[in-house]
């Protein structure tokens, strides 16, 4: 696991004769503390940092071919790397290391630019080719690891692991996106392929980009399929996936250093962990955190499972320093990320670093599986419009305007969503401010812009039949990939810690797509097929374990811990000169917030994260003491 970033040109015009490379990967040291390699010469400059996990003797990076011509830069892991050398030395090809790196070298030799269909594993990989005189980009298939990239007015790419390195370009100067502000406080986050910059974007996930000749061309390598349906019975797709999700976790557990798994004792991280042990000789090392309000606490549900599989248990029940933690979190984060469950996998990812390098999480199971509640939500939302004749909405409406309050509220935003056609009427639901609620907080010209551009295409698509599993494709193109997974990267490589997700192993997913949607989700029961196997790995209360999710009890702080902060940050003359923000909304909707009118923590939320990411990188540039004592 490593961070990567460089420059090139590839033109006539030669690089600056500066170290670019090095100070954009002194950057992201977090993301790889052990080594740092550097390959520069006069049209390009690329580099890396490393976090040992495999080859630590001998898999310092860049990694070049037999002849030099060609060279890398790797942050991932790809877990058929053996069987991937064993072909390529069949072919002829000559190895002077023992890394997963070194395979993609001779891979990109041996098949080029379609080199990237035969990796299995999560990536972000730059390939210098001298001979081509051309620079090669690709992000692996579910965008687990993250790929930036610019061109500079010079004529020059840049490219990084994290928006931060970028800063570290010559002449690199960002402007604000305001469209992607306004998705921002829609989703919580700024969806592929845009960034919080207009100029710079995100190398989307099952591509690759090719810069030669001065032009950049960018590819799609993968797509998942969703048809035809497999035409076995239950039985059989019940051992099918037991199969599947065995192998998922098997092959990610090579390692040269010491790993374990995040455990929160709900299914998807439970099955992770129950099928580690069974590969393991020795304990599985688990890491649970809780919060004193029960809640928010699935400690003692953690704890179960790892009593049930033997596991070698870590927990931990905290206090954080909330209001100290949200400012390295939002520099940690590079852009506005809204999603507040960002603070426990933050601290999880600490207490297991204490004990591992790298851990296995449950991450992908909702989405594979349609596991998330608002799916059944979104149905049965959708049979009531059915049902009525349309009717239902106008009737809900008035019920909201005569009860009101906090439940004639939700009535009415139920109706506005029956009245909306589809792919809004879904997005308009997990959205998680409606135009009603931001209209009072933002600058009008940011308000009035559409906050589904870059997420509605796709929720579209046109070779899938069915309605929830379009729904079940876009939300892997765009929640999946913006908000868990950028959560995921971050917070783990914050505490320089290795997660891997075997529920998005991309073979698990190619068959867990071709289920029969009743099997995912069967209208009452989401992950139905994944519980079946379940059943049979977990303790009998386990499996009646209602959902939490990863939250944290942000209402309550907002009155309490956030309250010197936010007030701070009101009366602030900067946040005031933003020309995002109607200060005087924001103060109205706090006030109300904390005299317990209505519940506006997720809104400000969304505006103390906003305001935390532009005081790190508007008004310093990127440039601050970096959580831990290192000075950028």
């Amino acid at each position: 696991m490593c961070g990567i970033a460089g420059i090139v040109s590839l033109q006539e015009r030669p690089l600056p004769d500066a170290p670019i490379a090095d100070a954009m990967c002194r950057m992201i040291v977090h993301r790889g503390p052990d080594d740092q390699g550097i390959y520069a010469d006069r049209q390009a400059q690329i580099g890396m940092r490393r976090l040992s996990i495999i080859d630590l003797a001998s898999g310092h990076q860049p990694i070049h071919n037999e002849d030099k011509s060609i060279w890398i830069v790797f942050n991932g892991e790809i877990y058929n790397f053996k069987e991937l050398r064993r072909d390529l030395e069949r072919h002829g090809h000559s190895f002077y290391t023992n890394s997963d790196t070194e395979c993609i070298v001779h891979a990109y030799e041996q098949y080029g630019d379609q080199c990237f269909t035969k990796l299995r594993g999560m990536f972000g990989i730059a390939i210098l080719d001298l001979k081509r005189n051309r620079l090669v980009l690709a992000r692996d298939r579910l965008g687990k690891k993250p790929l930036y990239y610019t061109r500079t007015a010079e004529g020059y790419l840049a490219f990084a692991s994290e928006l931060k390195s970028l800063f570290a370009v010559p002449g690199f100067a960002p402007t604000v996106s305001k469209s992607a502000t306004r998705e921002y406080f829609a989703l919580g986050y700024v969806p592929a392929p845009g960034t919080i910059y207009d100029n710079v974007q995100k190398l989307p996930p099952a591509h690759y980009l090719v810069f030669e000749r001065g032009t950049v061309a960018i590819q799609r390598y993968w797509r998942i399929g969703f048809e035809p349906k497999w035409q076995d019975d239950e039985a059989t797709l019940r051992q099918r996936l037991l199969e599947h999700l065995d192998d998922a976790v098997r092959v990610r557990l090579v390692s040269d250093v010491p790993f374990g798994a995040f455990l929160s004792g709900g299914i998807d991280s439970s099955v992770v962990a129950s099928l580690m042990a069974r590969h393991l000789s020795s304990p599985v090392k688990t890491f649970t955190i809780g919060f004193q309000e029960d809640a928010f606490n699935e400690v003692p549900d953690a704890r179960r499972v790892a009593r049930h599989i033997g596991a070698d248990h870590h927990e931990l029940v905290v206090t954080p320093d909330a209001v100290g933690m949200v400012e390295d979190l939002a520099w940690f984060c590079d852009e506005p990320f809204g999603d507040s469950s960002s603070i426990p996998t933050f601290i999880v990812a600490k207490l297991a670093v204490g004990h591992v390098k790298m851990v296995l999480s449950g991450d992908g199971g909702d989405e594979g599986f349609a596991g998330y509640e608002r799916y059944r939500k979104y149905m049965q939302l959708n049979k009531m419009a059915s049902r009525s004749l349309g009717l239902a909405g106008p009737g809900l409406s008035l019920a909201g305007r005569m009860v009101g309050g906090s439940l004639g509220v939700r009535l009415r935003r139920i109706a506005d969503r029956m009245a909306l056609p589809y792919p809004e009427r879904y997005l308009s639901g997990v959205a998680l401010s409606t135009a009603a609620d931001v209209s009072p907080i933002l600058a009008p010209d940011v308000a009035a812009l559409d906050p589904y551009a870059h997420v509605r295409g796709h929720f579209e698509r046109t070779d899938i039949e069915e309605e929830m599993e379009k729904i079940l494709s876009g939300d892997m193109d765009t929640y999946l990939v913006d908000d868990i997974l950028v959560k995921v990267d971050r917070m783990t490589m914050a505490n320089s810690l290795e997660a891997r997700a075997p529920l998005l192993d991309h073979v698990l997913l190619e068959f867990c797509a071709r289920l029969p949607f009743n099997l995912k989700n069967n209208g009452q029961v989401g992950k139905y097929l994944l519980k079946q196997v379940a059943a049979d790995l977990l303790p009998a209360e386990c499996m009646q374990k209602r959902k939490q999710g990863f939250g944290i009890p942000l209402a309550k702080w907002f009155r309490e811990d956030f309250k010197p902060l936010m007030l701070d940050l009101l009366a602030d003359q900067a946040f005031r000169e933003r020309g995002v923000f109607n200060v005087a909304g924001i103060k109205a909707c706090y006030d109300r917030h904390l005299s317990g009118i209505q519940d506006y923590s997720e809104l400000l939320w969304l505006v103390l994260t906003y305001e935390m990411w532009a005081r790190n990188y508007l008004d310093r540039h990127g440039s601050r003491q970096v959580p831990g004592g290192n000075s950028i």
